[in-house]
């Protein structure tokens, strides 16, 4: 088995820092249009949520499973 490398571990990290910044980013943007920090709180948390799932429903539906032992590689190869 190949270790990891280091880019490969710290990828996870870049998601979550993303969802942050975001997240970050539109609690500033509530917070100066609202006043109100609890509002900006929530928003941040729920903006935070949001991006993390929508960044791992992208990642899934980008990178597909490989192909589960035993079952056949190509159609047509004869052993069906």
């Amino acid at each position: 088995m190949n270790e990891p490398t280091r880019r490969q571990k710290l990828r996870p990290l870049e998601y979550v820092m993303l969802s942050g910044v975001m997240a970050l980013f539109a609690g500033l943007v509530v917070l100066m249009v609202t006043r109100d920090p609890i509002v900006a709180i929530v928003g941040s948390g729920l903006v935070f949520i949001v991006v993390i799932i929508g960044i791992a429903m992208l990642l899934l539906a980008v990178a597909p499973n490989s192909t589960p032992d035993g079952e056949k590689k190509a159609p047509g190869t004869g052993n069906d």
